[in-house]
């Protein structure tokens, strides 16, 4: 059955090594039949949640900015994919910022039900990314019958594009979009 999957790459480098491997991921969702949509956060206007909470009621945020266009397409989406360079063991704040601004979605009729997260990182421990993935953990728990899926997780990688001489890696991205 073709699911509708959503990528959103948080990094803004040109060549970055997550969003490399959430094209990978993207190009294994598409060989299986899937409907994949690639979002990137460069050049996004995405402003800090104020925590009114207008938009549990409305449905939609005050504030006008790209964050509500983004939040519709998760809305609508039966799989979701994060992509995001470990900054100081955490997710990137433009992560971080339009996770808060996608709150909207605790009251909205939803369609995901499926999370997936891509990291990178400078430091090559297989722990690096754990305190992403707590963090997206927190969000997923706020949403009934959506489960965390997996996570792809690059190490050892500081300069742009340096992902590309892991060769294993990419096919791993590549096999988990294709087995989604």
């Amino acid at each position: 059955m073709s699911k509708k999957v959503l990528i959103i790459s948080t990094s803004l480098r040109n060549n970055s090594n997550s969003e490399i491997l959430a094209k990978e991921f993207a190009k294994g969702a598409e060989q299986a039949g899937h409907e994949v949509e690639f979002v990137t956060l460069k050049d996004k206007e995405i402003k800090f949640c104020k925590g009114c909470l207008a938009c549990q009621k409305t449905g939609s945020c005050v504030i006008k900015d790209d964050a509500i266009a983004i939040t519709e397409k998760i809305k609508n989406s039966d799989v979701i994919v994060w992509a995001t360079p470990v900054y100081y063991y955490e997710m990137s704040g433009q992560m971080k910022t339009l996770i808060d601004r996608a709150n909207s979605l605790f009251t909205a009729d939803y369609k995901f039900k499926e999370v997936y997260l891509i990291t990178t990182a400078a430091d090559d421990a297989k722990t690096a990314a754990e305190p992403v993935i707590n963090g997206l953990r927190g969000w997923i728990a706020c949403f009934d019958g959506v489960k965390f899926c997996a996570c792809v997780s690059g190490g050892n990688v500081t300069n742009a594009a340096e992902i590309n001489n892991q060769p294993q890696l990419l096919e791993q991205a590549f096999e988990t979009g294709k087995n989604i």
